[in-house]
């Protein structure tokens, strides 16, 4: 399995962000701008707090299991594993989302006067920040769920000289 990389992600967002900006222009050229919800920035809070709380559960335990300590329950490898694809594919879709309510509350920043799209650039602003909670805790949900390097073989192929 491959690690996040925050290249990928950031070019998620900024393509995701400028293509949201520019859509929030024509959109609003047309009619009327849709509204931004604000269930978004709470589902992306709740889906960073359960990323976090696996990833603190996980690390407890496999902390215990490493001190070898009585009664201490072990990590499935392939729970760990689906916890690790569960964290990457919400990191992605939170960069797209983030990216989205970026470019919206962008072009909201323009139209700050009116209380209704001020209220819209909050919700977008905080749905960023909390598509960036989720990032951060699938890197740390990443990071815990990382099996040590292998430091026994040589990564060049060569054999060991006698």
């Amino acid at each position: 399995m491959r690690e996040l990389r925050i290249r990928v992600l950031i070019g998620v967002f900024v393509v995701a962000g400028v293509l949201s900006w520019a859509g929030a222009r024509l959109w609003n050229s047309i009619g009327t701008l849709p509204s931004v919800p604000l269930a978004a920035p709470v589902v992306l809070a709740v889906i960073a707090a359960i990323l976090l709380a696996t990833a603190l559960s996980l690390r407890a335990r496999l902390k215990a299991q490493r001190e070898r300590r009585p009664g201490a329950k072990g990590v499935d490898p392939l729970m760990a594993a689906r916890a690790v694809v569960f964290g990457q594919a919400s990191a992605l879709v939170a960069a797209l989302v983030a990216g989205m309510y970026g470019g919206t509350g962008a072009f909201l920043l323009e139209s700050l006067d009116i209380p209704a799209r001020r209220d819209q650039a909050f919700y977008a602003g905080f749905s960023v920040l909390a598509g960036i909670g989720v990032i951060a805790a699938a890197i740390f949900l990443e990071r815990v769920c990382k099996l040590p390097e292998d430091d026994d073989h040589d990564n060049t192929g060569a054999a060991p000289a006698a």
